[in-house]
């Protein structure tokens, strides 16, 4: 028999053919999030589960005994909304999909800094309002990119990319905190300069793009302290996981000019947004676009089930992270 596996979104048409050819697939075509009682359901009842970030399977959601689950197939590289400790309890095999969305989020990460930094989506707003009073020479003056300070919190994959795309393509200066030394070919080809705390990348940068984990150890990383710790003239940037982020610390400090704006992919309970930051002007929200380009979302979904034919093969599973 075929092992029974469940998607709990819909997934790109061509992986999901895959996944019915390879499996007896069980596919959301509602495409709404499952609630606790049915994720809990699906413990019980299938093999797989391949979740996304919108589900989220805390200790709660796993049941206490006759679970037939033996992996979690992740689609995406974060897994913070996974207990990951609650897997490994009940034995059950949990990956990612890292490395086939670096670029798309870099590119995302990048296209906040512009848009924040250039004031580009309160220009299309007023456009779009028949607001425009035309062209004058003081009119939505932005704060230029190009040769400032990129500050990022984590320089992993993503992290790397961001730097390349700010120190190659618009001559920025890069500097960085990472829990780790960092200090390869790919480093000192960026001229990247790895400082001993956040604190202190903070007080230089302005611009601090943040690419590290969520989950309880970097929840409220960027509290209310280190937002006071930034330039009053820096922008946050966040591509990174929602509850990086103090998102009331956050909203105070742009509401009192203790930072000059935020771009912001993801969001700490998305995707409910706090209706101060829907109206602020100087802060640029998107849907958590990072990866959402045809050929990544592809790629991500081929790298779930690479995973999936792996493990049920025996074989040592590519991107396992319990």
């Amino acid at each position: 028999m075929r092992p029974r596996v469940i998607v709990t979104r819909r997934w790109p048409a061509t992986v999901e053919q895959i996944l019915a050819e390879r499996f007896d697939t069980t596919f959301n075509r509602h495409d709404s999030s499952l609630t606790s009682n049915e994720l809990r359901a699906a413990f019980r009842d299938f093999d797989a589960i391949l979740p996304t970030v919108s589900d989220r399977l805390s200790a709660s959601v796993f049941p206490d005994h006759k679970i037939r689950t033996k992996v979690i197939a992740n689609f995406g590289v974060g897994f913070s909304h996974i207990d990951t400790d609650a897997a490994h309890k009940h034995g059950i095999v949990v990956t990612n999909t890292p490395g086939v969305l670096t670029d798309c989020t870099a590119d995302i990460a990048m296209c906040l800094i512009l848009s924040v930094a250039r004031r580009a989506g309160e220009g299309e707003r007023q456009l779009r309002a028949g607001e425009w009073p035309g062209w004058c020479p003081t009119h939505m003056i932005g704060t230029k990119v190009s040769g400032k300070t990129l500050g990022i919190i984590g320089m992993g994959r993503i992290g790397k990319a961001t730097a390349r795309r700010a120190r190659f393509g618009f001559g920025m200066n890069v500097i960085f905190y990472n829990r780790s030394k960092v200090d390869d070919e790919e480093i000192v080809a960026i001229g990247a300069r790895q400082l001993p705390s956040v604190e202190e990348v903070l007080a230089e940068a302005d611009f601090v793009s943040l690419h590290c984990p969520g989950g309880a150890e970097n929840r409220h990383l960027i509290d209310a302290s280190r937002l006071a710790a930034m330039k009053r003239g820096a922008f946050l940037i966040n591509t990174a996981r929602g509850d990086v982020v103090d998102q009331n610390a956050l909203i105070e400090a742009l509401s009192r000019g203790g930072i000059a704006g935020a771009g912001l992919d993801v969001f700490d309970g998305e995707p409910a947004i706090p209706e101060q930051l829907r109206h602020m002007e100087n802060v640029v929200l998107l849907p958590h676009l990072g990866s959402a380009t045809k050929e990544t979302r592809v790629a991500m979904g081929m790298r779930a089930v690479e995973n999936l034919v792996a493990f049920f093969d025996g074989r040592p599973v590519p991107d396992r992270v319990v």
